[in-house]
């Protein structure tokens, strides 16, 4: 059965090489993507509920941090893991993330081999090592 995954980011070639990275990892994964934060708020608030959700924070129209927040009011959405995928490295923004319930930080690689070791872990551990909630 195919993970679903939300990708909020605004960068065409991040999401290109994190479709790549789900690819090489032979993941499977429907990746959808949400190229800003308006759209995110429109994709989480339709019945299909993400296995999981990888969190840009510098976004467009609605930060990211704005997104978490809101997702993290939703009922239906409170138990969905979201890990914060960003190129920010400030310590405003890993404690906001954390304080608004983000499951995990990770900064963004600068090179696509790092990039693609960093989103097969990533995938192997949300979408099949850890035990998910019941219901979920």
């Amino acid at each position: 059965m195919s993970a679903d995954v939300l990708l909020i980011e605004d960068s065409a070639d991040d999401v290109l090489f994190i479709r790549r990275a789900f690819r090489a990892a032979e993941a499977d994964v429907a990746l959808r993507v949400a190229c800003d934060g308006e759209q995110a708020l429109e994709a989480l608030g339709a019945e299909r509920v993400p296995d999981l959700i990888l969190l840009d924070l510098k976004l467009p129209r609605v930060g990211g941090l704005e997104v978490l927040s809101w997702l993290r009011a939703q009922a239906h959405l409170a138990l969905v893991p979201v890990v914060v995928l960003t190129g920010s490295h400030e310590p405003q923004d890993v404690r906001g993330a954390y304080e608004l319930g983000a499951n995990s930080y990770l900064v963004k690689p600068v090179n696509a081999e790092a990039l693609r070791h960093l989103v097969g872990t990533l995938g192997a551990y949300w979408l099949r090592l850890n035990t998910r909630p019941p219901g979920r």
